[in-house]
């Protein structure tokens, strides 16, 4: 899923290439991307954009008379800037925007399309969308932790909640918890104040470096490439490769169609969380720390001929 740093990174080029640039039409391939029937999507063509805006993880086109289209990509939404009427590809294309200078063509890649468009008159509607999660960078530590530990749910969960903080997902809520040397399955509301200042300052880091790092990598292109998972990520996506601080495998815990990524050596003590896969083929022979783990593995890499036990 696009998230803070990528969707920054939509709206900056965006921006460069759309900004008062007159809507032209919009055509559409899925008819259930477009979820709202007043006003009328006709009534868009032919208005101008006069800004762009990022609201949690949606982007967020405003046009004259307080009318705003509101895209939210998803999980495998993405956008492709493309030569002027593209042609829209009918497995994967949900819409084109046809500006004068260009189209932006809006894909999503799956079965599962789950990704939307609102048209939306008046900027009170528009916050009827906003999950209100707390803007990391426009909020002070105290503000920070008010927001975490107003209710008690698993770090991996209050990051990537939209009403607690706005704009993490899975992607990025693995390299901050990283940062921080915290636990994905902690408490908010057992965290000590120290670890709430790192995690408050890792946040801050992560996806400032994060967006710089984007930044330069597209330059004056616009960005086709958004993935979830990136060569210079400390943990996410790479699961059993060594931790760029300890050198320890990195280990994950599957759930739904989601994975958590971590060090045990640099966030959990030594601790190894259950894979729900694994723990219910191994159910108690399941490793509970670094050592268990590292002798279940030498004893299968070794030949049965070399096994006494």
């Amino acid at each position: 899923m696009p998230e803070y740093s990528d969707i920054v990174i939509y709206i900056e080029r965006l921006h460069a290439f759309v900004n008062l640039q007159s809507l032209e039409k919009i055509r559409f391939a899925s008819p259930f991307f477009l979820r709202t029937a007043q006003p009328p999507i006709g009534t868009i063509h032919g208005a101008t954009v006069r800004g762009i805006e990022r609201m949690g993880k949606r982007i967020v086109f405003e046009f004259d008379n307080e009318q705003f289209l509101v895209i939210h990509l998803m999980v495998a939404g993405r956008l492709h800037w493309r030569k002027k009427n593209c042609k829209l590809p009918g497995k994967v294309g949900l819409a084109v925007f046809d500006f004068p200078n260009g189209s932006l063509l809006i894909t999503e890649a799956g079965t599962k399309k789950r990704a939307s468009l609102h048209l939306i008159k008046g900027r009170t509607e528009l916050t009827r969308l906003d999950p209100g999660g707390l803007e990391v960078f426009e909020a002070t530590v105290d503000e920070f932790e008010n927001a975490l530990l107003a209710e008690n749910h698993t770090l991996k969960r209050s990051l990537t909640d939209p009403h607690i903080i706005s704009g993490i997902g899975n992607t990025y809520s693995d390299e901050i918890l990283h940062r921080a040397q915290l636990s994905p399955l902690q408490l908010t509301q057992k965290l000590t104040g120290d670890q709430i200042q790192r995690l408050y300052h890792a946040t801050r880091a992560v996806l400032g470096e994060w967006t710089r790092r984007l930044r330069d990598e597209v330059g004056d292109r616009f960005p086709d490439k958004v993935t979830a998972i990136r060569d210079k990520m400390a943990v996410h996506g790479r699961y059993k490769q060594p931790c760029p601080e300890c050198g320890t495998a990195i280990q994950r815990i599957r759930y739904a169609a989601n994975e958590t990524n971590y060090c045990p050596q640099c966030q959990t003590g030594g601790r190894l969380f259950a894979d729900r896969a694994m723990s219910r083929l191994l159910k108690r022979d399941w490793p509970r720390t670094l050592e268990e783990l590292e002798l279940r593995e030498r004893k299968l890499s070794r030949k049965p001929s070399e096994i006494s036990d």
